[in-house]
């Protein structure tokens, strides 16, 4: 990766990508001096916030032609750091949350071991599959469900865990086919130079 302008640096989409890791810290905060259902609502409008703007610097970065390499590796660095933390809070409250961070740290690290060598290699993921963002769907959802609903009983909390956890395991597993693919695509290539 080329080193970026002052221009690439201060897009529109990766000062949003900056603004939410910089709401990391204020969600962490407001969650662990949450005491009462307000207080958790208030970090569950932080997590919003983020969502809302991760749902638009994609949008805006392509329709305003302000795709630049900073946003490409920028933007799921958040979306990972901002994951990251809202697991590690809910571990504090739910005990499979756990199990969650375990399936967590598989996914993502196989992701990002399997990027970077595909990287190496002249090859990248085309932008996130539909599995990659139904699963991004079902993680919001429940960490925002178990976030706000303060007095949830315990089984429903493990229900909407293991569900969670279930379509973790599924990305998981459909996107190695993926990246076993592009390593075929990557060794044809060589071999055709």
């Amino acid at each position: 990766m080329k080193k970026p302008t002052l221009r690439e640096m201060f897009t529109v989409p990766n000062i949003l990508s900056y603004f939410r890791i910089l709401l990391i810290p204020l969600f962490v905060y407001l969650y662990f001096k949450a005491e009462t259902p307000p207080e958790f609502f208030r970090a569950a409008v932080v997590l919003g916030i983020s969502g809302f703007t991760d749902l638009f610097d994609g949008k805006i970065a392509r329709r305003f032609n302000q795709i630049t390499e900073l946003g490409i590796l920028l933007d799921p660095v958040a979306d990972k750091l901002t994951e990251g933390a809202v697991v590690l809070c809910l571990m504090t409250r739910y005990r499979w949350v756990a199990a969650l961070v375990v399936l967590y740290v598989l996914k993502e690290g196989f992701m990002a071991v399997a990027g970077l060598v595909m990287l190496r290699r002249g090859k990248k993921l085309d932008g996130a599959k539909w599995f990659g963002k139904v699963c991004t769907f079902v993680f919001y959802l429940v960490t925002v469900t178990l976030i706000l609903w303060v007095s949830i009983p315990p089984t429903v909390a493990d229900i909407l865990i293991a569900v969670c956890g279930a379509v973790m395991a599924f990305t998981l597993a459909m996107y190695i086919p993926v990246f076993v693919k592009m390593n075929r695509e990557a060794k044809a290539d060589a071999g055709e130079k």
